[in-house]
């Protein structure tokens, strides 16, 4: 296997991008760190669906303690591994995170960062960080509380509790549950459909997805003003009137 940090399989549709550290269960390293910085400017320049996944049935079993020991006061502020998700979440199209083993600190939010996760039985998802020292800083305290609340959120960062695959299904962590052997082709599954709809529309959709409430209802008449004027629009409905013999 390459020792590269992500082995990237990229399609006209779609990248496919494994964390790649099985020696040390994925843990995110800053290569890790730059060679996913260096993907976003790529899905930003060309916006395609990203699936996100591990290897060796693992996600990521955190960001590399040894690496996060030497880091000072400065190194917060830059904000490194925050910097680097906060990119993934804003990527034009679609994130799909497929989850299997462990996805622990630095990785569960990275996992927090994708639009849409889906999970083997085997998860192990969650935020020990302060019994390291330190508070989960690169999204868990902000997106961990907008996708399962504020209960079982304040309750997994302050006390570190994992959460199995069946939980977070039910939290609504994750949407489906999959045996590990059909976990990428699940997350192939979810890219077909989405990359069967207008990629404008999709864009537009996770746009609107991710503006805050008191854009709305503006954002969206804003977005639908451009759709409406778009030549897809018209020839999707086209299309779909004359497939019931309307005119």
């Amino acid at each position: 296997m390459s020792d590269t940090p992500l082995i990237i399989d990229s399609q006209s549709d779609r990248v496919i991008a494994r964390l790649n550290r099985p020696d040390k269960r994925n843990a995110i390293d800053r290569e890790m760190i730059d060679a996913l910085h260096a993907l976003c400017t790529d899905l930003e320049h060309t916006p395609r669906v990203l699936i996100l996944t591990g290897t060796a049935g693992v996600f990521a079993a955190g960001a590399d303690i040894s690496q996060l020991r030497a880091r000072r006061a400065a190194d917060a502020h830059r904000s490194i591994n925050a910097t680097a998700f906060i990119r993934i979440r804003e990527l034009p199209m679609p994130v799909i995170a497929a989850l299997e083993g462990f996805a622990l600190g630095g990785g569960a939010e990275l996992a927090y960062a994708a639009d849409i996760r889906i999970a083997t039985p085997t998860l192990k998802i969650g935020n020990p960080e302060p019994g390291l020292g330190i508070i989960a800083a690169a999204g868990a305290t902000w997106r961990l509380r907008e996708i399962v609340g504020d209960g079982l959120a304040s309750e997994m960062l302050l006390t570190g509790r994992l959460v199995g695959a069946d939980e977070a299904l039910s939290a609504g962590l994750v949407s489906s549950i999959h045996p590990p052997e059909e976990l990428l082709a699940a997350a192939h599954a979810i890219a077909d459909r989405i990359t069967q709809s207008d990629p404008l529309a999709i864009r537009h959709t996770k746009t609107a997805l991710r503006a805050p409430r008191d854009s709305h209802p503006q954002i969206d008449g804003e977005l639908q003003a451009e759709l409406f004027e778009s030549s897809e629009k018209m020839r999707r409905m086209t299309e779909f009137l004359e497939k019931r013999g309307h005119r």
